[in-house]
């Protein structure tokens, strides 16, 4: 007795794997944009005079395959605006707006949403 077993289709020829990866790049990208979005929030709600110095600061950086960051290029006096900088309480009132904190809880909560939408985008490719 013999047997022959032809397999074909994107999960034998690679297909569904580039497009899962790519499906993850998709959600570590839409995942930073969002992010990028709510701190931009966080500022314009929270500022009373705005100025496009710090605003223009705040960017999505790519650091590796597996992770992004937002972060405001070192502006000197961004942990300040947050709460988090040696001149914030106890020694003045001001103790900050916490739009990064803010960011990253919501970035918490939405990240496996944004990250489901990208992968069903992909699923035509995997075949699914």
């Amino acid at each position: 007795m013999s047997l022959s077993l032809h397999t074909t289709g994107p999960w034998f020829d690679g297909r569904a794997e580039r497009a899962m990866e790519q499906a993850c790049d998709d959600a570590l990208d839409d995942i930073g944009a969002y992010a990028e979005e709510r701190v931009l929030m966080g500022t314009s709600a929270h500022f009373k005079t705005r100025t496009p110095y710090y605003e223009t600061r705040i960017t999505t950086d790519r650091v590796s395959s597996e992770e992004a960051l937002v972060h405001d290029q070192g502006v000197i006096y961004g942990p300040w605006l947050e709460g988090v900088g040696s001149r914030n309480a106890p020694v003045t009132r001001f103790k900050g707006y916490g739009h990064w904190r803010a960011a990253k809880q919501a970035v918490a909560v939405r990240g496996p949403q944004i990250t489901d939408a990208a992968v069903r985008r992909r699923l035509p490719e995997m075949g699914g």
